[in-house]
């Protein structure tokens, strides 16, 4: 049986897990594909890797689309996805109010557990932090990088550190069984990112891909989305 290939953010994964049942229900396919780090998976669309529908931040669908490997036409927001704070399910949670009791928390922290910090949306956006809050060299052996964010709370959920602390984007602590959503950063810290879906130029099967948009921004998931850690919607 064919399958509807994605290559998406890991932000969308546990969204479009809830909704596969129903994706399959509607049109007699699943979906098969890759969640990662939005940098590499949009350099596998570059590359030729197979796909007929791409869920990355608004930014690089753009520019895909200005690449001609995405239809600007069907180009649709699918929700605001923060990136937040994560604890280990049992640890005490933490709650920073500014940048100096994240700075606090940080360094108080023995293993810090992020996604890429070169390629993924939350991981860029920690390590700019980091230098922000001036401790990037202080706590550099304390950080443990992973692939994507997904990867990285699963590690930090089966961590033995005494106080272990993850950062990445809320949509992955939120599906990632071990760990807790501890709190959004602080003021001056904060991101919110824009997650959007379109369809690609050599998608082989376009109506499929429209009808996944439909489901994953459609008003009759609005709570679904809320519940996978969406935090802003296009309703």
């Amino acid at each position: 049986m064919s399958s509807l290939n994605i290559l998406s953010g890991g932000a969308a994964q546990g969204l479009v897990g809830s909704l596969t049942p129903a994706f399959k229900a509607h049109t007699g396919i699943d979906i098969a594909g890759e969640f990662g780090a939005v940098g590499v998976m949009a350099d596998k669309l570059r590359r030729g890797t197979p796909a007929d529908i791409v869920i990355l931040t608004a930014a690089l669908l753009a520019k895909l689309a200005e690449e001609r490997l995405v239809v600007a036409a069907t180009i649709s927001d699918v929700g605001l996805v923060e990136t937040a704070l994560a604890v280990r399910t049992g640890d005490p949670e933490v709650t920073v109010s500014d940048a100096a009791g994240l700075r606090e928390v940080l360094l108080a922290s023995d293993a810090i557990f992020v996604p890429d910090t070169k390629a993924s949306t939350a991981g860029i956006h920690v390590a700019n932090v980091l230098d922000r809050l001036g401790i990037a060299d202080e706590i550099a052996s304390r950080l443990n990088i992973f692939p994507n964010g997904a990867t990285a709370m699963r590690e930090l959920a089966a961590s033995d550190a005494r106080r272990p602390i993850g950062c990445t984007q809320s949509t992955e602590i939120i599906s990632t069984k071990g760990v807790t959503l501890s709190g959004s950063l602080p003021p001056g810290c904060e991101l919110a990112t824009m997650y959007t879906a379109g369809i690609t130029t050599a998608a082989a099967h376009p109506r499929q891909a429209q009808a996944l948009i439909d489901l994953l921004t459609g008003a009759e998931q609005r709570e679904q989305r809320k519940r996978a850690g969406f935090i802003g919607d296009r309703d």
